[in-house]
């Protein structure tokens, strides 16, 4: 399992996807569907979209991961994860096959997915990419329509070292004849999503140039980062309306405003508790805590505590220096192989000169954060969706 164990569980190719879905009759394509990549906001803006559809009364099938406390999370059709006992029934079908081409974690459960859509008939399903694009195990669907919400430094030693090379494995979900948005102009990704999209003739929209009064919504998602994300997703939205799609301004209105209760989505700027303020967020990259760490500062606080842990691949020289000097930080260490460990994190940190404590367990790292704040102090918690997972109240 890639997100447990790292790039050793990581397929780079699509054979294995594809023979699994021809011995379940290629359910992917009973099913219209909506691909979403990105290195940042993926997640956030397949919830909005699927919201919204379930809004305007559409059957939506939704599938992201990684899952935070379940794996059936990453399944879901209105906000209702797949029941436990159809992820057993799937194995037990699907068994021969299984031996046979020995998929990855990722290809059996995007396969998965796709069987339970077409079996439940979604009217449309709101597709997550897993890493990159191209040779994602999801990118075997035609959508309607593509969004590619940004691109930044993530996943470096699978999809390549420069900005224009990620982009160029993200882009690889743009389809012939398909319509693309682009969620954020960057003059590294522009070219290349230009390029690829003028090739496969595929309409291309770039959502921070679209002018569309994206202030009027109100979220339910209080990330100062969902500003960001926001644009790709009405954007996407309108060119499914062009499409003929059925989804009023009441709608739209609706599903932004209800994104948790009609998804079940979690650990996005989540509030868990108040005196103390504590909130916890998933945000894992250099590029999500450029968000995240203004939206800290903004929020009214006396002393900060940060509870933080990384996976192993973290490039946490650049991202060490822009946490906030004054914070106390626990670093501590989830309990997945891909952890980056305890020891490791010491020696990472220390140069740094922070004030810092180290306690491995997640919950043990948040207690003893709590045991030193007083009412009027905050505590986030984050650096890795692992980290967010542990979180016993969650």
């Amino acid at each position: 399992m890639y997100q447990r164990i790292g790039n050793s569980a990581f397929k780079k190719d699509l054979t294995n996807t594809i023979k699994l879905c021809e011995a379940l009759g290629n359910p992917q394509n009973d099913f219209k569907s909506i691909h979403i990549a990105g290195t940042n906001g993926k997640g956030s803006s397949s919830h909005m979209i699927a919201s919204v559809l379930q809004s305007a009364g559409y059957k939506v099938g939704l599938y992201t991961s990684p899952h935070l406390k379940n794996f059936t999370e990453r399944i879901r059709i209105n906000g209702q994860p797949i029941e436990e006992q159809g992820v057993v029934d799937f194995v037990a079908r699907l068994k021969p096959t299984i031996d046979e081409v020995q998929p990855s974690f990722f290809e059996m459960t995007v396969a998965m997915a796709f069987d339970y859509f077409s079996n439940e008939k979604v009217d449309i399903a709101v597709i997550e990419v897993g890493l990159g694009g191209r040779l994602d195990s999801t990118n075997v669907i035609t959508p309607e329509i593509s969004l590619i919400t940004n691109i930044g430094f993530d996943h470096m030693d699978m999809l390549g070292d420069t900005l224009e090379n990620i982009a160029f494995e993200k882009a690889g979900i743009i389809k012939e004849n398909i319509p693309v948005v682009i969620g954020e102009t960057q003059t590294e990704t522009a070219p290349v999503f230009l390029q690829i999209s003028k090739e496969r003739k595929s309409e291309i929209t770039f959502a921070d140039q679209f002018g569309l009064n994206w202030n009027q919504y109100e979220l339910d998602l209080f990330g100062t980062y969902q500003q960001k994300n926001i644009k790709g997703v009405l954007v996407t939205l309108n060119k499914l309306k062009n499409l003929g799609w059925k989804v009023t301004e009441q709608n739209i209105k609706d599903g932004l405003s209800q994104v948790r209760s009609k998804t079940g989505l979690k650990g996005r700027w989540q509030q868990l508790s108040e005196l103390p303020l504590i909130i916890c967020d998933t945000g894992h990259n250099k590029e999500a805590f450029d968000y995240i760490i203004p939206q800290i500062e903004a929020t009214p606080h006396k002393q900060l505590f940060m509870v933080l842990g990384f996976v192993n691949d973290k490039k946490l020289d650049e991202l060490i220096p822009k946490l906030p000097k004054g914070a106390c930080f626990v670093f501590c260490e989830a309990k997945v192989p891909r952890a980056m460990k305890l020891a490791q994190l010491k020696a990472l940190t220390a140069p740094f000169g922070l004030k810092a404590d180290y306690v491995s367990d997640v919950n043990e790292a948040i207690q003893f954060a709590k045991s030193k704040a007083n009412k009027n102090d905050m505590i986030y918690i984050g650096g890795s969706t692992f980290v967010v997972a542990e979180i016993e109240d969650l």
